[in-house]
Parts: C-alpha cells; structure tokens; sequence
C-alpha cells in the first residue's frame, strides 16, 4: 500500500510540473490525455474560456464505428485516436495545439497518439 501511495505522489508531481508550463489559448488549445489499462481519451481545452473545444475518446461511438481491430488499449488504437482527433481539429479551424502528456510518460501509445496527430496536420 505504501508503493501505491508514492507511485501516484509521483504521478501528481509529474503532472503539476507539465501543466504549469503548459496552457491552452483559443487559437492554441491544450491537447490533454488520459490513458488507462484500456481506453486512452483526449480533449482539445481552451484555458482562457475554461471551456472544451473538442474531445474524443476509445469509448466514443465514432471511433467504434472506424476502429476494426482487436482491443482498445493499444499502439494501433492510439494512432487512430490521434488522427480522429486531428481531423476534428482542422475541422475546427485550428492547426497547431499545446500537447499536455498529463503526467504520463511520452513513450507507447502517448507518443503514438502525439506521431499520428503530427502526421494528420497538427503542430504540436
């Protein structure tokens, strides 16, 4: 119990020292994730409104409807995502975005979703 307690100090160090260097403008939104054993989600956030742009997630039911493969925790969920995601944000006329990691490591399926976004026409 008291590894459990360190790991998520840890955690909320980490994702405290990324969020007070990262913020999120209308022109720039912050792209936030969210990732668990299963699922991962993003959101597209503008700080200054305190609002949600745009968000999208392996739960959604547009990303069922294009994803055919096996679970939704994996590389190859994450690249789909992270063109989904880049899709409605073009949509929405924005191009370039703040990329906040949450605390989480950038490597597996959290650089996956942050290549495939690059890749469909966001600046990160």
């Amino acid at each position: 119990m008291k590894a459990q307690v360190q790991k998520s100090k840890r955690l909320a160090r980490r994702k405290f020292s990324v969020r007070k260097k990262v913020k999120g403008t209308n022109e720039r939104p912050r792209v936030s994730v969210a990732r668990s054993l299963q699922h991962i989600s993003c959101q597209l956030i503008d700080d200054e409104a305190g609002i949600t742009i745009f968000g999208l997630s392996t739960q959604s039911v547009s990303f069922k409807e294009a994803y055919k493969g096996g679970g939704a925790g994996n590389i190859s969920a994450s690249k789909l995502l992270g063109e989904l995601i880049a899709k409605g944000a073009v949509e929405k006329g924005l191009t370039s975005v703040v990329f906040d990691r949450n605390g989480l490591r950038y490597h597996g399926r959290i650089k996956a979703l942050a290549d495939s976004m690059r890749e469909h026409g966001l600046k990160l």
